[in-house]
This record gives structure tokens, sequence and C-alpha cells, in this order.
């Protein structure tokens, strides 16, 4: 037998409902209809994981909690109440609650929540304000890059190593996950790092003009030209320049760009006099230049030139592990900075960013917690709290088809069969709550989404607890 929960809950059907359930999943169980009892049944010890619900009557589940977490405070307790409000669910999360469900739950929701409890006590990792997010290592740390994945820690050794050397650095990767970061630790740790370090954001220049800013322009050059101007290159001689969007510099730079890298020289608009610069190039993009190569679009000369030492920078999504260390830093930085002692996250809102693809990476994710930090009412953000898109990079906004028929043959029955009653309310209860973010939280709105009449959406709110 696996390890005994202990399940407190007056519904006498609910009770014994909880303990067919866990024991066929092969946990111990005791039960009881109060506090007090359960005190008494954890004064015997052999309790694993206490799983009450919040209103009882006499000692409610908070009061329970707090006793708990005063003699056993390597418990975990799991909440149950069928009255989800902010309050309660902040109260409870602020007592020490490893987390809370709202009736009608999942069942499968449920037992995740358990094994992630138990896995938490094997661990001797328990909730608190001051300490969730729990990071039981050391993070790595260059300069104001903050990680903890393999991956990560990669970048941080590589950057020291290539800092001081001339060669060129092509830095890859999506939208927001960290190019310029990386482009600014290069030239902090490297020889030229007391001298310029120039971003030029080759995508957000207009072509017209882009020219010009990158290296200058003669008196005369154009209508308006009315003195010498410096460019970009100039300005960081003996510095660096960083090339973001790199990929966006129309063919004609493209060669300027590549006497540069080869000669260290270039004529300014409307002069035929070379200048010579000294600068350290590192350049980034978020395209595949390689298959930009293939198709005509970006030189390939050019391209080798640039990617002398290349540096990847993997999406958010496939290296979780940062999400939690990153969360405490962004967390930790806008408290600060908005004068809010927001100083925790509770573990449900943890897992909801865990499990979300952050199509933006790291900037987004950034841009939740500040949000999040800013409307929080009290000092732990709580799901309700976040702010989380409801698309995945790359994808359109999926639909369903007019005609239902149409997705029929996406579903089959797997060979174990399925539980149809739990597959229609959880189909019916993801529509719901796509209607209600649709319809920005009105419920006229969403029924109308939903073709069923105000009545009906309330109905189907209450069942699922929506309301």
């Amino acid at each position: 037998m696996r390890e005994k929960i202990l399940i407190v809950d007056d519904d006498k059907s609910l009770r014994e409902f909880l303990e067919i359930f866990l024991a066929s999943e092969g946990f111990k169980t005791e039960a009881c209809h109060d506090g007090m009892t359960a005190l008494s049944i954890l004064e015997k010890g052999g309790i694993d994981v206490v799983l009450s619900d919040i209103k009882m009557p006499g000692m409610d589940g908070v009061s329970l909690l707090k006793e708990i977490k005063a003699k056993w405070p390597k418990i975990p307790v799991i909440l149950i109440t069928a009255f989800a409000s902010l309050d309660s669910a902040i109260e409870a999360m602020k007592e020490g609650a490893w987390d809370y469900v709202t009736k009608p739950f999942q069942i499968d929701e449920l037992k995740e929540i358990i094994e992630r409890a138990i896995a938490s006590k094997e661990s001797d990792t328990t909730y608190s304000e001051e300490s969730e997010p729990q990071i039981d290592e050391h993070p790595y740390r260059l300069g104001r890059m903050i990680a903890k994945s393999p991956a990560m820690k990669k970048i941080f050794d590589l950057i020291p190593k290539i800092a001081s050397s001339p060669s060129s650095v092509l830095i890859t990767g999506e939208s927001g996950t960290g190019k310029e970061l990386v482009a600014r630790a290069i030239h902090n740790f490297g020889a030229r790092k007391d001298k310029p370090f120039v971003v030029v954001n080759c995508g957000g220049i207009p072509e017209t003009l882009l020219e010009s800013e990158l290296f200058g322009y003669v008196k005369g050059a154009f209508t308006g030209a009315n003195s010498d101007k410096e460019g970009l290159f100039l300005r960081g001689h003996r510095g660096t320049v960083f090339l973001d969007e790199v990929g966006e510099l129309p063919p004609t730079l493209q060669v300027k760009l590549l006497r540069v890298l080869q000669e260290k020289s270039f004529s300014p608009l409307g002069s035929t006099i070379e200048k010579k610069v000294d600068v350290r190039i590192v350049a980034a993009t978020n395209r595949d230049l390689e298959k930009e190569v293939i198709e005509g679009r970006f030189r390939e000369d050019l391209y080798y030139r640039l990617n002398v030492i290349h540096i990847h920078i993997p999406p958010l999504r496939e290296r979780p592990e940062d999400i939690p260390i990153l969360v405490q830093y962004f967390l930790e930085k806008y408290s600060r900075e908005q004068g809010k002692p927001v100083q925790g996250i509770s573990r449900y809102a943890m897992e909801a960013l865990k499990n979300y693809p952050f199509p933006g990476n790291v900037r987004e994710l950034e841009n939740i917690v500040e949000r999040s930090v800013a409307l929080s009412p009290t000092n732990l953000i709580l799901p309700e709290s976040l702010n989380l898109a409801r698309f995945k990079e790359g994808k359109k906004e999926d639909t369903i088809p007019e005609d239902p028929e149409e997705i029929l043959g996406l579903i089959s029955i797997p060979e174990g069969g399925v539980d149809l009653e739990r597959l229609m309310d959880c189909l019916e209860r993801h529509l719901l709550k796509q209607a209600l973010d649709k319809a920005g939280g009105s419920k006229q709105k969403a029924s109308k989404l939903l073709g069923i009449n105000l009545r009906s959406l309330r109905y189907r709110l209450g069942k699922h607890g929506l309301l």
C-alpha cells in the first residue's frame, strides 16, 4: 500500500466516494467528519497528506490547516471548497495550504495534486509565503541573466570564453528569448567593455533611413542633409555593434555590411572617402538564416561572415526548469519597483505557468509577472491574477467548424474505452471558460457565442463551479 491520506469532510457521500477512489489508486485512507476528530487522528501519526473541506461546522478547513501547520508543518494540506473565492484562497495559501481545488473537481486533477504533494513531502519541501517558488539548487547567473537549465548554463559558460575574441557572433532564437541580453553580456565580459555598445534594430528602422543611420552621410548627400552626420558604426568605434533582426537587412545593405566585416571600412552616404572602423559585430535573428540563404533572400558570404561563433537560445517552453527562478526574479524586481509587498506565488499559479507554452518566451513571462504584481490585491499571486494568452506561436486561433461533423474524424475511442460523461463534462467546461474569456466575462455575450440562452448558461456555469 502507498501513502496514507486523511479525508476530512462533513459530507458523508463525498467522504465515501474519495475513500473508494483513493483506495482504487493504491492509497491507504482514513476519514472523519470534522476538524477536531482529524486532529485526534493526526496525533496518532502515520498521515502523509490531509485532504479537507473548507466549509465545515465547528472547526473549518482553514482553522484546521492552521493547527496542522503549527504541529505538523511538513504534512501537505489540500483544501476543497464549493465556495471558491479570492479571499478564501488567499487565506488558505497564506496559512500554508499546499494547494486547493474547487467543487466540482476533476478526479484526475485531484489525483495529480495529491501526487505532487507527496513528491514535495518526499523531497522535504513545503510551501510557505517566503520560500515559494522552491529553488533547491543555486541558479546560474551571468550579468543580468539568471537560469537553472543545463542549456542556459552552456551559454553562460561559453560567453566569457568568446567575449574578448574579435570574431563575429550570431545569436539565434525566438522573439523574447533574451538575445540582446546575451549580446550585452558578450560585450561586458570582453576587452571592449569600457567602449560603446551600439544597438541597431534592423527591422525597426525604415529601409530608406537605415543606410544613413548605419553609415552616416555627408552634407548635401540628399535633400535636407544640411550637415555631416556620424553613423552608428562610427559611434561604435572600438566597441561592439549589435545588429538585432539582422535577417531584415535589405540586399543593398547586406553588401555594405559585408564590406565592413571584410575590410573594416565603409563610405558614408554621398561620399567616396573610406572610413576605417574597429567594431566587434554581434548579430541576432529569429529567422532561419540558412533557409533565407537557400531561398536567395540573404547573402551566403555574409551569413558565413556573421556566423563565425553561433549561440542558439532555446525557447522557454524547452527549459521549464527556468520558469520558477525567473518568476521569483521578476517578482522581486517589480515588487520593489512598484512598492508593493508581493512576496510569493501560489503553487497552483506556478503550475499554470509551467504548463503554459510562452509564445513570447521570457519577455512574455516578465510582462505577466509585472501585470500580476500591479493587479494583485495581496502579497500572494494566485491563478486569478495571471493573464495568459489563449494562443500558441505559429498557430492560428483554433476554431470549431460550422459543421460539427467535420471534427468527428479527429475523435476515436481507444482500446480501453472512454468515460463519455467525463469527456462531455470536460468539453462543456472548456467551451464555457473559452466563451467567458472571449466575452470579457460578460455572460450575455458568452451565451450568444455558445448559441444558448442566459438561463441555460447560468445553469451550466453553476454545474461546473464557474459562477
